[in-house]
Order: structure tokens, then C-alpha cells, then sequence
């Protein structure tokens, strides 16, 4: 009996230590990136610019440049791996109740009785394949739309993109906007030194250097800028089309199933809305890692025609004897009638009460007959 009970002890302490190796080795492309950031600057600054540049207006220009992309790349870049990623919000999690259902409940007519009524009052109009409602069984919530579990954060993110070791982050609503803009300041940093390098690294094999440690700083300085600026305009100009698309990496390679069926562009609202629904409707912050992206992450709106035929919803202030009718969704597309996130008018969809409370799940709207599945 001693020996058993000292087992289990020793067993958590092991797995224990072998998530916090695991927590130590997602750091190592960061420091990668960390410490090629590091020798760029070293090699750029020192070996080309102080010491290799003989014209001094050439020598200002190139270091005042150099330092804004410099800059922005590393504000960019830290605010998408230190920006926690959102969650959903407690309305989604299952009540301490329901859980306690869950666990004595063991027929499936039973359990789907107590889901349909967890998502009753939800915005979600998103459906796994089968058209059950999306659940995730290890965080016990019901998914919001464009919402999924990071197997690595072991987390639901909200509108989850990917998760990217080269930040140790999930790229996600509260983010996304950071990481184009980390990629976007990275592509014109690069592009910027192998310009500026380009004429040294040609003199470089026509002999035109001095014989220095400064040339071999050169030439892999242009060597390394060419490399990562092929791939980061790549991987650039697909989000680019992403933003225009208004989808997630997720949602381009599996496209989101409505009741109705697969849309792969039923959350595109247009181009212009598209980008205004990333980066905000302030233009002046659009090129400033700071968060100006429109919505809650919890709910989007869509541009779809009465996505749900089968969801009512109850308009605000009716009394405790008229709750219970039924009111179909206005008969217009969504595009207009619940564009919220993207408009100061009031939708459909809210209460003047719940906006002053800071609630982001509309009340309501009812989902009767809906099979549940649990998706992780």
C-alpha cells in the first residue's frame, strides 16, 4: 500500500517536468528568429552601414529607414506572441448544472436534451457535417461560430487561424491583425536590406570589398534577406487573399457548414467590409499593431438569406405573456439586417441592455430539434 501511494506522486511529478520541457522547446524557433533578428541588425548596422558606407547622406538615410521597419517589425512581432488569444465567453460553457446532468445522465436522447438547451439562447449558425450543433467535449462549451480547439494550447480559440510555432502563439480573433502586420513588416524589412546590400554584395565578387570581416557579413546578410523575402511574400499575399475572402487558414482548407449546407464564403461581406472587419474603421491605426478589429469574436455576421429556418427569435421587451411567439428572422440577408460588427445602428440581434452590460449573446433565439456531436 506505501509503495502504491508513493507511485501516482512520482508519476505527476514526471509529467509534470515532461510539459514544461515540451513549454521550453515551443520557445526554440522564437529564439531562432530572435537571434537571426539579432545578427541582422549587428550586420547591418555596424558591418554595412558604419563601416562599409564611405557616403554620409547614403549612411543617415539607410540607418533612419533601417530603424522604422526594424521597429515596426519587432512591435508587430511581439504583440502576436504575447496577445493571449480570446476564449469564448461564459455564456457558452455548459452551467455547473448541466455538468452534473452530464455526468448522471447516460442515455444520448438525454444528453442532447440538455445541449439543445445550453445553445437555445446562442448566435451560432455554424454545424459539424452531420448538422449537429459544434461541442467541444474538452472545454464543455458549445463552439461559437469560427471558433475551434488549438490541440496544442489545448484551448477553444475564438475565430482560430492556425497555431504558428514561429510565434508560439495561436493566431486567432484577438491577433490576426497583429500577425499580417508582423508579416507585412518582416517582408519589407528583408526587402529592404537585400536593396540596400545589393550594390555591397556585388562588390563583394568583383573584389570591389576590402578584405574584411565585413564583406562575409554582407554577403550572407543579402543572401538571408533574398530567402526570407521569397517565403514571407508568399505566405503574405495568401492571408492577403484570406482578409479579402474574409476566411481563416481553417475555413480555406475545410469550408464552414451552415444549416442549409457547406458556404465557403458565407461569412464574405465584400472587400471593403472584409478588411474593415480586421483592422477597424480608423485608417489611421491600420498600419499600427494596436487592436482595432470589429466584433466580439463570439458572433459574426454573414451574408447569408434566413441561415436557420428553423431558429426563431423573440424581439426585445416583449413581456412574460408574448415570449413565447414565434418571429421569424426579417426577411432580408444578414448582410444588412444583423451587420453589427460592422455598423453603429442596432441589429435584430440586440438589446440596448445587453450592449450596456458588455453581453455578446443575443437572447432568444431557440434551436429546437438540433442533434449535438461533440467536435474537439
Amino acid at each position: 500500500m506505501r509503495c502504491g501511494k508513493m507511485a501516482a506522486p512520482a508519476a505527476g511529478t514526471r509529467g509534470g517536468a515532461r510539459r514544461r520541457c515540451q513549454r521550453l522547446l515551443y520557445w526554440v524557433p522564437v529564439l531562432f528568429i530572435f537571434s537571426i533578428l539579432c545578427w541582422s541588425y549587428y550586420a547591418y548596422v555596424t558591418q554595412l552601414c558604419l563601416l562599409s558606407m564611405e557616403n554620409i547622406g547614403e549612411k543617415v538615410v539607410c540607418l533612419i529607414a533601417y530603424h522604422l521597419f526594424f521597429m515596426l517589425f519587432v512591435w508587430s512581432y511581439w504583440k502576436t506572441i504575447f496577445t493571449l488569444p480570446m476564449n469564448p465567453s461564459k455564456e457558452f460553457h455548459l452551467s455547473y448544472a448541466d455538468k452534473e446532468l452530464l455526468q448522471r445522465e447516460s442515455r444520448g436522447e438525454a444528453q442532447q436534451e440538455i445541449f439543445r438547451r445550453a445553445a437555445k439562447d446562442l448566435p451560432i449558425y455554424t454545424r459539424t457535417m452531420s448538422g449537429a450543433i459544434r461541442y467541444c467535449d474538452r472545454c464543455q462549451l458549445v463552439k461559437p461560430d469560427r471558433c475551434h480547439h488549438c490541440s496544442v494550447c489545448d484551448k477553444c480559440i475564438l475565430k482560430m487561424d492556425h497555431h504558428c510555432p514561429w510565434v508560439n502563439n495561436c493566431v486567432g480573433f484577438s491577433n490576426y491583425k497583429f500577425f499580417l502586420l508582423f508579416l507585412a513588416y518582416s517582408l519589407l524589412y528583408c526587402l529592404f536590406i537585400a536593396a540596400t546590400d545589393l550594390q555591397y554584395f556585388i562588390k563583394f565578387w568583383t573584389n570591389g570589398l576590402p578584405d574584411t570581416q565585413a564583406k562575409f557579413h554582407i554577403m550572407f546578410l543579402f543572401f538571408a534577406a533574398a530567402m526570407f523575402s521569397v517565403s514571407l511574400s508568399s505566405l503574405f499575399g495568401y492571408h492577403c487573399w484570406l482578409v479579402s475572402k474574409n476566411k481563416s487558414t481553417l475555413e480555406a482548407f475545410r469550408a464552414p457548414i451552415f444549416r442549409h449546407g457547406t458556404d465557403k464564403n458565407g461569412f464574405s461581406l465584400g472587400f471593403s467590409k472584409n478588411l474593415r472587419q480586421v483592422f477597424g474603421d480608423e485608417k489611421k491605426y491600420w498600419l499600427l499593431p494596436v487592436f482595432t478589429s470589429l466584433g466580439d469574436g463570439c458572433s459574426f455576421p454573414t451574408c447569408l438569406v434566413n441561415q436557420d429556418p428553423e431558429q426563431v427569435s423573440t424581439p426585445v421587451g416583449l413581456n412574460s405573456t408574448t415570449k413565447n411567439e414565434n418571429h421569424l428572422f426579417p426577411p432580408k440577408t444578414l448582410r444588412d439586417s444583423q451587420s453589427h460588427l460592422l455598423t453603429d445602428t442596432q441589429s435584430w440581434t440586440e438589446s440596448s441592455a445587453n450592449t450596456e452590460k458588455g453581453k455578446v449573446v443575443p437572447k432568444g433565439m431557440s434551436n429546437p430539434g438540433l442533434t449535438v456531436e461533440n467536435e474537439t
